[in-house]
């Protein structure tokens, strides 16, 4: 009876033991799966903001070449400058 009851101890402190290991090898993969989940945020936050640029870009342009938008914003820049001189006399 003796023995019966220490092979059942002797069992269970392996099954503990293998359930430990298990657990920290689940808290693991979660702090990694943390860690990429956070970089995948920001990667798509940086995309997003790169999709707002180009859509913001394109709409300056109406075609796509960046010298017009840039001259279309000179422009544009210029022109405020003008109404705000009208305005300051």
């Amino acid at each position: 009876m003796l023995e019966g009851v220490k092979s059942n101890f002797e069992r269970l402190v392996a099954l503990y033991e293998a359930q430990k290991q298990r657990a920290e090898a689940l808290s693991s993969k979660l702090a990694q799966c943390e860690s990429e989940n956070k970089s995948y945020k920001e990667q798509i936050t940086d995309l997003n903001r790169q999709i707002d640029i180009l859509k913001l870009s394109g709409a300056f342009t109406g075609s796509g070449d960046g010298s017009q938008a840039r001259e279309r914003l000179d422009k544009l820049i210029r022109d405020i400058d003008k109404c705000i001189a009208l305005l300051e006399n």
